[in-house]
């Protein structure tokens, strides 16, 4: 009898060590790939920033379209101007000017076209991936929206936003932590993920994690 119980206590035993060990692992776990999955969400709402940046420049405005977006950085292409030389104190103090000097053929500005795709990215980067949130075990897209706002002195500015929820970047993980991360972000006033961007106040094209 005394050996059974023995037993038993042993094994209560190590039941009690190992809630207490998942206790403190559990959440060390969940914030470890929350970490890792949150790190390269990030950085593709950089690459779409970048992109948006890049579109902008060449047409004005930020775009709130996938197909639009992606298109651009495939085909389309961006100036850059060449410069050769610059303008010397003495070509200042003779009076030139940079068009004088530019007839003159002294200094050269050439507005040249790249590529969007190889002025942006490397080489391997595929611009349809763009619109997708890159975890392995998750297809889900960003949403993505375009917009002009107006300032209070009436200046219109545009903006664009590209977000992914808490719930598409940690699908899979302890659903409790997820939804405790949620309301921590509710009671926050925070938006319950990552974004890059907003459709409804100018943040200078920021991403909340910033």
């Amino acid at each position: 009898m005394r050996t059974i119980i023995q037993i038993l206590l042993v094994i209560v035993a190590i039941g009690l060590t190992y809630l207490i060990y998942q206790g403190i692992q559990h959440p060390i776990d969940f914030e470890k790939t929350k970490t890792d999955r949150y790190d390269v969400t990030i950085q593709r709402l950089k690459d779409i920033r970048k992109a948006q940046l890049a579109y902008k420049d060449v047409y004005g405005r930020f775009t709130g379209d996938w197909d639009t977006l992606i298109h651009f950085v495939e085909y389309d292409s961006v100036r850059n101007v060449r410069k050769v030389g610059e303008l010397t104190d003495s070509m200042i103090e003779a009076g030139l000017t940079e068009r004088k000097a530019l007839r003159m053929g002294l200094i050269i500005r050439d507005t040249i076209k790249n590529s969007v795709k190889e002025s942006l990215f490397e080489s391997s980067f595929n611009p349809k991936d763009l619109k997708y949130v890159p975890l392995s075990d998750t297809v889900a897209e960003f949403m993505l929206g375009s917009n002009v706002i107006t300032t209070g002195s009436g200046i219109k500015v545009p903006v664009f936003e590209a977000k992914a929820h808490n719930n598409v970047i940690l699908r899979g993980l302890d659903r409790q932590y997820v939804i405790n991360l949620n309301e921590q972000s509710r009671l926050n006033e925070k938006y319950p993920g990552l974004k890059v961007g907003s459709l409804t106040e100018t943040v200078n094209n920021a991403g909340n994690w910033e």
